[in-house]
């Protein structure tokens, strides 16, 4: 039986798989939670207004909205059952309403947008994290990380993110991009599992990663062991 994916690397107690996440989800074992940041559709919509000052992973200036992003991605295939968390989750209909929301303010005021939402059913209100260290322009100079993709989410906000999971040993990000999901896993000693559709950027996400696992955070306590069973997919 031929493997829905194209290449699975496996760093660690990190799975980054290079495939459609659509083909290659069902082909998964047990995940405990789910935290992601799905295209949400806005390459068509904005356009040449959306341009970015800097340079992404590939060596260019971005002048407008990748092409992955002219379609939204599917969430319908998603364990959203589970704790999640879907950065973007403003631009989806279907997700069920919730009093808890996750909130990115960039901290810088000449931004396309100075902040961004994130779905999430494992919040117990509206929480706030206030940073923007990936060369956001106007952010005040606190360019600490290389920015390699167009939507790449900062290290410490997805480790912010992995905090309302206490209890999830093994996290899926089904729209793995640079791999900044799985980076945090890596710190923090849990379990991940990517998929990126990009070669290109799959392959940055597999740098970041083993550079993650050269260069490990000390005094990083270990997660609780899950106390529910997970969803096998």
């Amino acid at each position: 039986m031929t493997n829905p994916w194209q290449r699975h690397v496996k760093i660690g107690d990190c799975d980054l798989y290079l495939g459609d996440c659509l083909e290659v989800m069902p082909a998964l074992g047990k995940v405990d939670a789910v935290v992601t940041d799905p295209p949400y559709g806005l390459g068509k919509s904005w356009g040449k207004s959306a341009g970015w000052q800097g340079s992404c992973g590939k060596g260019r200036l971005w002048q407008g909205m990748p092409e992955w992003d002219s379609i939204a991605a599917d969430l319908s295939s998603l364990p959203l059952g589970l704790p999640s968390i879907v950065w973007g989750g403003n631009y989806f209909e279907g997700l069920p309403p919730q009093k808890g929301w996750l909130i990115w303010d960039k901290e810088a005021a000449m931004v396309q947008a100075q902040a961004e939402l994130a779905w999430t059913n494992c919040a117990p209100t509206v929480r706030i994290f206030r940073d923007s260290p990936l060369g956001v322009f106007g952010n005040g100079g606190k360019n600490r990380e290389l920015k390699q993709h167009p939507t790449q989410k900062p290290i410490a906000l997805m480790v912010w993110c992995l905090g309302f999971l206490p209890n999830a040993e093994t996290i899926l990000d089904p729209f793995m991009g640079s791999g900044t999901t799985l980076v945090a896993c890596a710190k923090l000693g849990r379990k991940g599992i990517g998929i990126e559709l990009d070669p290109d950027y799959f392959e940055i996400a597999c740098k970041r990663v083993q550079a993650a696992y050269d260069q490990p955070d000390l005094f990083v306590a270990p997660p609780t062991k899950p106390t529910q069973d997970g969803f096998d997919l």
